[in-house]
């Protein structure tokens, strides 16, 4: 696991719409998720256009994501939430169950969905990752989704949707 944020990517020209769907649970975390992705994404995405929905925890931001993917897709997603392991498998199990669902998610709608669900084993990693300035989840979460939909525009400039459909079909 990295130690530093990754570089910023270069700064998002057309207006785009993101969506970030956040947990409410473990609220001091995700508080702070949310904030560093947004002030992030101000800096790499300025005429875009942020949607935040929150949801009760982590195992109901899949569905939420699937609800905002199937009504009118943003340019990219973002999922924050945190997972506090305990005493029982049940964290591992929700975490696994998140990550697999989100990735369907991505694979299935041709959307970036950038997957910062943290599955955690304490506090003390949950401040490093939420809070601390070195290691932030939030402002990594926002430099891969300006990353993406970089990287999407680019593709669709050179080979757009249809050529790719069509190219699809008669393989």
């Amino acid at each position: 696991m990295s130690n530093a944020l990754t570089p910023k990517p270069r700064i998002i020209g057309p207006k785009v719409r993101i969506c970030i769907v956040a947990s409410k649970y473990n609220e001091q975390y995700t508080d702070a998720l949310v904030e560093n992705a947004i002030e992030e994404l101000g800096e790499l995405v300025p005429q875009g256009r942020v949607d935040l929905i929150r949801v009760p925890g982590a195992f109901e931001i899949p569905v939420m994501v699937a609800s905002v993917l199937d009504r009118d897709p943003p340019a990219c997603v973002i999922a924050l939430g945190l997972i506090i392991r305990g005493s029982t498998q049940h964290a591992d199990q929700i975490g696994t169950s998140v990550t697999q669902a989100l990735q369907q998610l991505a694979v299935d709608s041709l959307r970036p969905v950038i997957h910062e669900v943290l599955l955690l084993d304490d506090e003390k990693q949950a401040y490093a990752r939420c809070i601390g300035a070195q290691l932030n989840r939030g402002r990594e979460a926002a430099r891969a989704a300006a990353a993406m939909i970089d990287v999407f525009q680019e593709l669709d400039r050179s080979m757009p949707r249809n050529s790719i459909v069509k190219k699809h079909r008669h393989a």
